[in-house]
């Protein structure tokens, strides 16, 4: 028997279809939590995993349940086609994600294996007939799932026999614990579960409880967040609101930030905010608002992985701020409401070669950091992670230290380096672009762009599927322009560039629109940081990791 030290995936006894799906996705070596949890899948346990973001928990329960479907329909008596797998997760967006990685390792035996994902937008009846195929594994979350199981167009109580309950840690936090309670009711006494979380909570343990039958737990012993020569983490102190502003400014104008960036803000209004602020200076974003129909949210996430912007606002307010219940569930602090509550943004959803996070306000929570951490390096990829804090906000950041630092307490945001000074002659244009972002502006922003997302989702759909190349227009970094917008302002003079910094700053060049038909070249992450020397003998740069 192989060593379980260098145990690989061709040593698990996987049928050579899914070790051929597994060669074209490139993965050479399984994750920790797939060396660990595979096998004991394999041997028929309950699996209660926990394992950081970004870690390949999805494919740590994907192989197992297909290969476990495939060797009882090569091996067993001919059985009548039935729904033997359940796959539950918190939101619509973590659904087609998981739905799209069992489909990828199921691509060479898709005759034999059927995926179907009942979370979308199209309503139950349209999805009535995708059942009444009774595919092999439906994926879906707990609310659409039971709703389908009290109309009879799902029936598990005879045939299933995999379960698992993905990102188990949100479930109850979106307020799904009756629906969890109620759709129980409906399974057999007898199947296999896996629960996969990031946390053990308590709502992890109440679960448990609930769904696994003598589990076996993998606790691994890792970092929640990857190693600092992989991950880089900073914090910069800003003195006021208005400095936030103008070093975010600095930092993507001077093009002092390289490759794809999230910018993390704690609510809706706040992103709007930040969007228009960053229009007035021609550095095109688009923001993941919860409130845009589902298609409109996969669609934005699919042009950023394509490298269509570089830049995507998110918020997490509605899935990592305080914990919702019950029929409160999708409201976000002061009232900031998500009209989807299965919309989850900030966590589990999969951006592609995320070189940098901005946290530009901070995290409401220590685990709300990990979660944003997690969207950069991923993988073997590099990445960074900037934290924007204000002088009342310390005490709160060093909570967050002190859960990142460990046991050894050795300090894991180091300082950020970065002389305010040299960018004062910015600081008239950034505070002439904040007058400009009025609430009136932001509520037009908002509203404009949920008009033209359902008018894009719905009346084009058809169109569009058509006619590809027009797919142009459904660009989400299209500037919005309720606010009045000053051009003068996206024209950087020579004269107000740091001294240090000119030989740095890139000229920002208008985009090209890529062609839909062409895939966009995937560039690989890169330290987003870029190095300078020193100007002059006793000049500082003005933005250097210390």
């Amino acid at each position: 028997m192989a060593d379980p030290e260098a145990l690989g995936f061709e040593h698990m006894g996987l049928d050579p279809r899914l070790l051929q799906a597994v060669t074209d996705l490139g993965w050479s070596r399984p994750t920790l939590i797939q060396e660990k949890a595979i096998p004991l899948a394999l041997e028929g346990k309950d699996l209660l995993a926990r394992a950081r973001t970004g870690s390949g928990k999805t494919a740590a329960y994907a192989i197992p349940m297909l290969q476990l479907l495939l060797h009882r329909k090569a091996t067993g008596p001919v059985i009548e086609q039935a729904v033997r797998g359940l796959v539950l997760v918190p939101t619509k967006e973590l659904a087609r994600q998981a739905q799209f990685m069992i489909q990828q390792l199921a691509t060479y035996c898709a005759r034999d294996i059927r995926v179907a994902n009942v979370s979308a937008a199209e309503d139950l009846a349209s999805q009535r007939a995708v059942l009444m195929e009774k595919p092999d594994v439906v994926v879906g979350t707990p609310s659409r799932i039971l709703s389908h199981l009290q109309q009879d167009s799902l029936k598990l109580r005879d045939s299933l026999e995999l379960l698992v309950v993905d990102e188990a840690d949100l479930l109850f936090s979106f307020g799904f614990e009756e629906e969890l309670k109620s759709l129980l009711c409906h399974l057999p006494r007898i199947y296999q579960a896996f629960l996969m979380s990031a946390t053990f909570n308590e709502d992890v343990q109440a679960l448990k409880e609930l769904v696994l039958h003598n589990p076996v737990t993998l606790k691994l012993q890792e970092s929640q967040l990857p190693g600092p020569d992989q991950l880089q983490q900073f914090q910069v102190v800003c003195e006021t609101e208005e400095d936030k502003f103008l070093l975010l400014y600095a930092l993507l104008k001077l093009s002092l930030i390289q490759g794809k960036s999230l910018l993390f803000v704690n609510t809706l209004e706040r992103s709007y905010r930040l969007r228009l602020f960053l229009e007035q200076f021609s550095i095109p974003t688009c923001v993941l608002n919860g409130e845009l129909p589902l298609r409109s949210r996969c669609h934005i996430i699919s042009q950023f992985n394509q490298g269509f912007y570089d830049c995507v606002i998110a918020t997490d307010a509605e899935v990592l701020g305080a914990p919702v219940k019950g029929k409160h569930r999708g409201r976000g602090p002061k009232g900031d409401k998500a009209s989807d509550p299965e919309a989850g943004v900030a966590r589990g959803i999969d951006f592609h070669h995320v070189s940098a996070v901005l946290n530009f306000d901070l995290p409401p929570t220590p685990e709300a950091y990990i979660h944003r951490a997690g969207r950069t390096a991923r993988a073997n990829n590099p990445g960074i992670v900037l934290t924007f804090v204000l002088p009342t906000e310390q005490s709160h950041l060093g909570k967050i230290e002190e859960l990142l630092s460990g046991e050894n307490g050795a300090p894991i945001l180091l300082p950020y380096q970065f002389r305010m000074e040299e960018i004062e002659g910015f600081r008239y244009r950034c505070r002439d672009a904040m007058r400009s972002v009025t609430k009136q502006a932001i509520r037009e922003a908002r509203l404009k762009e949920i008009k033209e997302e359902l008018l894009h989702s719905e009346k084009l759909k058809t169109y569009f599927e058509d006619n590809p190349r027009d797919l142009q227009l459904l660009r989400h970094d299209l500037p919005l322009h309720p606010a009045v917008v000053k051009p003068h302002l996206g024209h950087v003079p020579d004269y107000l560039v740091p001294p240090a910094l000119r030989g740095l700053m890139r000229p920002h060049k208008k985009r090209k629109k890529p062609s839909s038909f062409k895939k966009a070249k995937k560039v690989k992450a890169q330290n987003p940081l870029r190095s300078f020397k020193h100007r002059g003998k006793k000049s500082r740069p003005a933005a250097m990791p210390s």
